[in-house]
């Protein structure tokens, strides 16, 4: 695994968020575009391209608002339970969201619009983003590694991505079969 060859930044006017994009790219999986209407929504809201909320939702939950890790993340954001305010319902949807999105653009914005030191920075906590690649955990450097390569391919208008479906290869399949049962439930309901 080695650094993608170039390094896509997003640059955003906080103050004015009608140049976001209001659809997100057809490289991400079924289960991720299941949630295509609610990340446009976010994206406005959050004033965040929707690919790269579109990234982060593909490599947590693959779009299962009900997943939880051996860590203790919950939801479609995978959000740790610290970023809650008590009585907060961490698998709600719009909760979840709300806190993983709002440490995202954090992130983003302490990483000057680096779209992957953002991603790098949610995996492995805001710190990392100046640690540079040799001191981030092999943790972080796959998700940065999975995470900018799908989000360069879905910014840069591809209709797939290579990285994602080596990430499908590599265990995340596992993950969208279980989102798409969990979708089937919720669509059933």
């Amino acid at each position: 695994m080695s650094l993608p060859p170039k390094v896509t930044y997003v640059v955003v006017d906080r103050r004015d968020p009608s140049h976001i994009a209001t659809t997100i790219s057809p490289v991400f999986t079924p289960e991720v575009q299941y949630w295509a209407p609610q990340i446009a929504k976010w994206a406005q809201q959050y004033n965040l391209d929707p690919n790269l909320i579109a990234t982060v939702i593909q490599i947590e939950s693959c779009g299962d608002p009900t997943v939880g890790s051996e860590a203790g993340a919950q939801g479609l954001f995978q959000v740790m339970p610290f970023h809650f305010a008590v009585g907060e319902n961490m698998t709600d949807v719009q909760t979840n969201a709300m806190r993983g999105l709002t440490y995202l653009a954090d992130g983003l914005q302490k990483a000057d619009g680096n779209a992957g030191l953002a991603l790098a920075g949610y995996n492995g906590g805001h710190g990392v983003i100046d640690w540079g690649w040799a001191r981030w955990p092999d943790q972080t450097r796959r998700y940065f590694y999975w995470g900018s390569g799908i989000y360069d391919d879905a910014s840069n208008g591809s209709l797939s991505s290579p990285r994602l479906q080596e990430w499908l290869q590599a265990g995340g399949s596992s993950l969208c079969q279980r989102a798409a049962a969990t979708q089937q439930t919720l669509h059933a309901s």
